[in-house]
């Protein structure tokens, strides 16, 4: 039996038996991106209309369960150790990126949605942005292609770069809460990169996607549209809550490790399906000039915040 002939309910049955493959050890979160990616090339997506939807609250709720292994006062200083600098890395890729779409004649509502993905939480920022500033399909399609491609590239360069220049597990949860776009190759990163990292990262880039509703506001103002309604990521407060419990309640710390082992498990399932998502018409849209300036982008977020890192963060 060929890939082409294999009907709809085989191919369902080879993506579940994937998801259920993501359960075991041995699967970390990049080689689950990268067999989501592998099979949809080769059977389709039977799951395309359902998969976006999943994947979200996927998401969401991994990130939610990681709280209960997480210490509100180590979360607090850390916050307070990125908040300048995800100000200043936010602002100055923003600007940078509205320059290089102008330079790079990119229509005006892709290079916008390019660069605010770069700058602040990928898909979940372009999400918001949309309706706000009434982007059509093809914008849209284009701006999320160029981002999951270098963010999926991240997933796998970036543990591969820390360990080369011996970082130390802060500074890499920091990095790649500031130089990966989107909040789940951040923590599948982090994650491979130990308990500290993951730590870091999940706080930094979390505290760094509520800065998606200022920029709604300003978008609507910039764009004039004051009808939509602004998007605003709520599980970051369950998150919080989950960080309260575990950080008052240590009795409870069986039961809060359990859940935080089933949070990292939904994250690399999470990933497959994000490669999944992945297909060949994706990547033919994206184009070459929005992804030059998503490359221009996040190459200038990566070496400068690496640099900032290096030098201020033990």
């Amino acid at each position: 039996m060929t890939f082409t002939s294999l009907t709809l309910n085989h191919k369902k049955g080879l993506y579940l038996f994937g998801i259920i493959l993501c359960l075991f050890p041995f699967i970390s979160a990049p080689l689950a991106l990268l067999s989501g990616f592998i099979l949809t090339q080769f059977i389709g997506h039977p799951f395309e209309k359902t998969s976006h939807k999943l994947t979200k609250i996927l998401l969401q709720f991994s990130i939610v369960g990681l709280g209960f292994g997480m210490n509100l006062t180590d979360a607090l200083q850390t916050g307070k150790e990125g908040f300048l600098f995800t100000i200043g890395s936010i602002t100055t890729t923003l600007i940078l990126g509205v320059i290089l779409g102008k330079f790079l004649r990119i229509p005006r509502k892709t290079g916008f949605l390019i660069s605010a993905g770069t700058a602040i939480c990928g898909g979940s920022a372009i999400a918001a942005l949309t309706p706000i500033i009434k982007a059509r399909e093809s914008e849209i399609s284009v701006s999320l292609a160029t981002i999951f491609i270098l963010n999926s590239i991240a997933l796998f360069l970036f543990p591969f770069l820390g360990h080369l220049f011996g970082m130390s597990e802060s500074q890499f949860g920091m990095w790649c809460a500031i130089a990966i776009h989107d909040t789940s190759s951040v923590v599948g990163a982090a994650q491979r990169f130990g308990d500290t990292a993951l730590q870091v990262a999940t706080t930094v880039k979390l505290q760094r996607a509520l800065w998606i509703i200022p920029l709604s506001l300003a978008t609507s103002f910039i764009f004039k549209n004051k009808e939509s309604r602004i998007s605003i990521p709520y599980f970051i407060f369950l998150f919080v809550l989950t960080m309260l419990w575990n950080s008052y309640f240590p009795d409870f710390r069986v039961l809060n490790d359990t859940i935080v082992l089933i949070a990292k498990k939904g994250l690399v399932v999470t990933l497959f399906l994000i490669g999944a998502g992945l297909n060949r018409e994706s990547l033919k849209k994206t184009g070459i000039r929005p992804l030059l300036q998503g490359i221009l982008l996040w190459f200038f977020i990566s070496v400068v915040s690496f640099v900032v890192i290096w030098t201020t963060i033990a």
